[in-house]
């Protein structure tokens, strides 16, 4: 998300009730993350949630990204069908099935974090042609 590890980080003190820290701290184990990387992974989709509130984040294969609530649609495949209607958000809403509404969310985090979201867009575009390679040169082995 937002951040390169070159950003140098900024100490940040609060306290927190004990069954939270409780909380933090069994789910840092369960999700093999340091407690400072979980807590602030939880801070920054918080504040993103707040402020768009139709988008959620949620973990996948190849990691954790932004996702339309109420569908199983990423933010990014929302971008990439309203992009090949010809930036038409009535065809990409009628397309997917969507109140209109829910088009206009991922394009408001789009114009937020379009830099993320084009990253996603283009992982999932190569992870694609690797599986359909794949896919070819078993078809090919089994001739």
């Amino acid at each position: 998300m937002a951040g390169t590890a070159q950003e140098a980080k900024q100490l940040l003190t609060f306290r927190v009730r004990p069954d939270t820290l409780a909380h933090l701290r069994r789910r840092t184990r369960e999700v093999g993350l340091g407690q400072t990387a979980l807590a602030e992974r939880y801070l920054e989709e918080g504040l993103r949630q707040d402020e768009n509130p139709l988008i959620y984040f949620r973990e996948g294969a190849t990691g954790r990204r932004a996702a339309l609530i109420g569908t199983r649609l990423d933010v990014w495949q929302v971008i990439e069908t309203v992009k090949h209607a010809g930036n038409s958000l009535e065809d990409a809403a009628a397309y997917l099935e969507l109140p209109i509404e829910r088009v206009r969310a991922c394009v408001r985090y789009y114009a937020q974090y379009q830099d993320e979201v084009d990253d996603w867009s283009a992982r999932a575009a190569s992870m694609s042609e690797r599986e359909e390679a794949i896919w070819r040169r078993q078809h090919e082995v089994l001739g």
